[in-house]
């Protein structure tokens, strides 16, 4: 971080979970030089995320095995070491905007933690509506007053205090192409399952179907996904399937384990109270 020498610290550590991230890290890790410190933790990628991310002047650490979202994102949390804590994902990249507004929101911070609006793009179009925008994620805190939940996939920070809004946005750039959301949604489908089933969740055919239905709805009808046009109405489609294929996996792992008794709930929940932390209202529809 010798660019970053000259100026005057501002007490802020970038964090960044990675895996094969080469094609996208480079422009994310760009973003975010005006950081003291960025630190990537890589699931020890075979590609060249590890050495794009050094020639930025990360710190990179290598994670042989994969916990989840939740506990990864903790670990390079546990080696962050300044005051205040960026996350970000592979995947986005910080406007200059926002990079001025959390330089002057660091000057005199007025809460423990800050929510950033998500601007996403798929296929080549901002998407303004589908429950993809404004898409508020917390994710600059008080490295002493937050951490992520425990949880393997739609982790969310938990912030000890009060949390309030940034006016700029991060832009996000989720999916390469509509072959990479079905993938990330078939992936993303097996761990919810599995969440769910250990939470001692059952469902039958009439509750899927049920689920899959509202989904459409909510995303294309409720939150005016016809706005978006044609990427609107394949958004709520794949999200519908996604919900289709959450629901039916977890049925079917509740005929595998009949008797399922909500194993890990109890670790989970011990986890967020052992740091007396309060939930953002982190959820990202686009991840």
């Amino acid at each position: 971080m010798e660019a970053n020498a000259s100026r005057q610290s501002l007490g802020l550590s970038v964090i960044i979970i990675t895996k094969n991230e080469a094609s996208r890290i480079g422009e994310c890790l760009a973003s975010v030089q005006f950081a003291d410190e960025i630190i990537v933790l890589d699931g020890c990628s075979t590609d060249a995320t590890a050495e794009i991310a050094r020639a930025h002047g990360a710190q990179v650490h290598q994670a042989a095995d994969w916990p989840g979202f939740g506990p990864q994102k903790n670990r390079a949390l546990a080696l962050a070491t300044q005051p205040w804590v960026l996350s970000i994902d592979a995947d986005e990249r910080v406007t200059p905007e926002l990079q001025a507004e959390i330089v002057q929101t660091l000057a005199e911070p007025a809460y423990d933690g800050y929510q950033i609006a998500r601007l996403s793009e798929f296929c080549g179009k901002k998407i303004h509506h589908s429950g993809w925008w404004p898409d508020y994620v917390v994710r600059l805190f008080r490295r002493e007053l937050g951490a992520f939940d425990d949880v393997p996939v739609h982790e969310q920070v938990l912030v000890r205090g009060r949390v309030g809004k940034l006016k700029s946005w991060f832009l996000h750039f989720p999916f390469d192409d509509l072959a990479a959301l079905v993938t990330k949604i078939n992936r993303y489908s097996s761990d919810a399952a599995q969440m769910m089933s250990l939470k001692g969740r059952r469902v039958g055919v009439f509750g899927l179907i049920k689920h899959s239905v509202w989904t459409f709805i909510r995303i294309y009808v409720l939150r005016r996904g016809f706005l978006d046009g044609r990427h609107g109405f394949v958004l709520a489609v794949t999200a519908a399937s996604g919900s289709f294929l959450r629901y039916s996996k977890l049925m079917f792992l509740n005929e595998a384990h009949p008797i399922s008794q909500p194993v890990g709930v109890n670790e989970v929940n011990q986890s967020a109270q052992s740091r007396s932390v309060q939930p953002s209202p982190e959820r990202s529809t686009s991840k």
